[in-house]
């Protein structure tokens, strides 16, 4: 197993500062696991946003495909997950949802803890290693969309800052040997 670790950077037109780092492809006894980290995926605005109630939402999606010359890529794998960012203004507790490990949630005191638990993929089980075959090409492919996503109907008119949020990274590909 090949264990890559790449930084990659966002090309959104709206804030080019957004990048996965730390990117992590490597093998459970198992599973094939995932890890990485968004960086300055979280603006001001949705801050503002997130002490005023708004939740921050990350999606993010993963594809597994192997690929093969002179042969079409067949994809293994295609799903997404998300998590989310909320502040309890009664306990003042910023509070993290990841659902790719059966729906966690953790409470923290500090927003840069916060900030790190919502932005980091730890562990993420991709596939399971019976799928793979010894010695074969594959390509992870990894997006993320850094947004807010449950404001009611026409409010975003009424909240300026909100047209900001939508941040987007292109599409990433890791090639490995398994």
């Amino acid at each position: 197993m090949t264990i890559l670790p790449h930084t990659m950077y966002a090309k959104d037109s709206q804030n080019k500062d957004v990048h996965f780092s730390d990117i992590i492809i490597t093998t459970s006894k198992t599973h094939l696991l995932l890890f990485g980290l968004i960086q300055n995926g979280i603006t001001e605005e949705m801050l503002k946003g997130l002490h005023n109630g708004i939740a921050i939402n990350f999606t993010f999606m993963v594809e597994l495909y192997k690929t093969e010359k002179n042969w079409p890529d067949l994809q293994l794998v295609s799903f997404q997950f998300q998590h989310q960012l909320t502040f309890d203004t009664l306990q003042e507790l910023y509070r993290v949802e990841t659902n790719e490990k059966n729906q966690k949630s953790e409470s923290f005191l500090q927003l840069s803890d916060a900030i790190k638990a919502m932005s980091e993929i730890n562990g993420l089980l991709v596939v399971e290693l019976s799928q793979l075959v010894p010695d074969s090409s594959y390509q992870l492919r990894l997006k993320a969309e850094l947004y807010e996503k449950t404001l009611p109907m026409k409010l975003h008119y009424i909240v300026p800052f909100v047209s900001w949020w939508d941040v987007k990274t292109d599409w990433h590909t890791i090639e490995f040997t398994y």
